[in-house]
């Protein structure tokens, strides 16, 4: 197990320039750019060879580029390739679920519709994760049987749609804090048609996690208005305060960063992430101990990845840009360390494990094997993005797009080559929150 570094917690005999070092050193782990650079450190550890779990054949990644590249025009054939979001999943099966949603949404004023679709994206991304290979979800209506991904999308959808997220009828097609504080496992057993004979990975963990969302929303009314509603980051953003003390007003913008927006939900959804080592008294989700992590100062040895709130901060870029919201930066947003990406990069022996029967282990994410094979697989991506770009001739393609069009997709093809059914390549013990 990799140790941590020695720091003290804050307390009384600690003066304002620690717990100042100690707030810098939560912000730091936040950035993008911190996610890249303690990913490239681990990295680097790993290809100088002194990796117990790794090692790299970098000389495989050209063929993993030329798939990802064939995938992606395939897919997308004119060259318009879309982000990687939640919104992908909403249209499984070639429905247009969005439409469907937006005719519901008629008459709505341009901001009501952003948060509607913002609500419906937060929720759709924290009930995401990776659903297991034995259930399944029947869509009411059409009876078309969607598994996986896809699956847990489309249920999320009609759970949305048919008000489970909302107190107020009259507005079903909403998230408020006190719907999501009173949903329980058996609420969402019947939301996603979970049965002894059709198991859903994670339920729990699942549940715990848009109960905690429900509190963050109720405890900070400034943000979320009242009811507490995730789309009110629409107005947060939109509408930032701006001058110091008396002079403080809110100006109306048209540009935002998809930095700002992750920074947003770091700090608005940052306690409800029920996995994750505590950090000086304070959740930090996503983010985990290795001793090749580097850094200096409190956040030394820390690697972060905020793979969720990432995911997220993609899947509300869509509607920003929807309701008329230029959104910059998106290529700060890193390679999503998921067992579909890393899946790929293990699958196609660019990371070599060590150990031959890493197959038949189970792991979880505090596992150091794990947050190295993460880290790999950030670094990595960004390398395989560079060559896919050269390959399909798309500079400005972001490392989201290539993911779409991409490396996700890419990463269960291979499975489903390796393997019967397509399971990824490592077995996770998945409380529906990581993974």
């Amino acid at each position: 197990m990799a140790h941590e570094p020695s720091v003290h917690a804050p307390g009384k005999g600690h003066d304002k320039d620690d717990k100042e070092a100690l707030n810098e050193a939560v912000r730091l782990l936040r950035k993008t750019s911190t996610v890249r650079e303690r990913c490239a450190n681990i990295t680097a550890h790993v290809a100088a060879g002194r990796s117990e779990h790794f090692a790299l054949d970098r000389s495989r990644l050209p063929d993993v580029a030329r798939r990802v590249a064939r995938l992606t025009q395939e897919r997308f054939p004119g060259g318009q390739v879309p982000l990687h979001s939640r919104w992908r999943h909403f249209a499984a099966g070639g429905v247009d679920r969005k439409a469907l949603m937006d005719q519901r949404c008629t008459g709505l004023a341009p901001a009501e519709l952003a948060r509607t679709r913002m609500d419906l994206a937060v929720v759709g991304v924290l009930l995401g994760a990776g659903a297991g290979g034995d259930w399944h979800f029947v869509e009411p209506g059409t009876q078309r049987r969607y598994t996986r991904s896809e699956g847990v999308a489309v249920a999320t959808f009609h759970a949305f749609m048919g008000g489970a997220f909302s107190t107020d009828m009259r507005t079903p097609m909403r998230v408020d804090a006190a719907a999501l504080e009173r949903v329980d496992a058996e609420q969402l057993s019947r939301l996603f048609q979970v049965r002894d004979d059709n198991p859903l990975v994670g339920l729990d963990g699942r549940v715990l996690l848009l109960q905690r969302l429900g509190a963050a929303l109720r405890k900070r009314p400034d943000i979320f208005g009242d009811p507490g509603r995730p789309g009110r980051l629409f107005d947060l953003l939109c509408n930032p305060l701006v001058g110091t003390g008396s002079t403080m007003q809110r100006i109306s913008v048209k540009r935002v960063s998809v930095g700002q927006i992750l920074r947003a939900l770091l700090k608005g959804f940052g306690g409800i992430w029920p996995s994750g080592p505590m950090w000086q008294g304070r959740p930090m989700g996503d983010c985990w101990p290795h001793p090749a992590a580097g850094g200096s100062g409190p956040s030394a040895g820390r690697v972060p990845f905020h793979h969720l709130s990432q995911w997220l901060a993609c899947s509300l870029a869509e509607p920003f840009e929807w309701a008329g919201i230029t959104v910059e930066g998106l290529d700060d947003l890193t390679g999503l360390a998921d067992y579909r990406n890393g899946g790929l990069l293990l699958d196609a022996g660019v990371i070599v494990p060590r150990d031959p029967s890493f197959g038949t282990h189970t792991y979880t994410a505090a596992d150091p094997w794990v947050i190295e094979w993460r880290a790999l697989t950030v670094s990595l991506l960004d390398d395989v993005a560079r060559l896919v770009r050269a390959e399909l001739g798309l500079p400005k393609l972001t490392v989201a797009a290539v993911m779409e069009g991409g490396t996700w997709p890419a990463g269960r093809q291979i499975a489903a080559e390796r393997r019967p059914g397509g399971p990824p390549p490592v077995r996770l013990a998945s409380n529906g929150t990581i993974f």
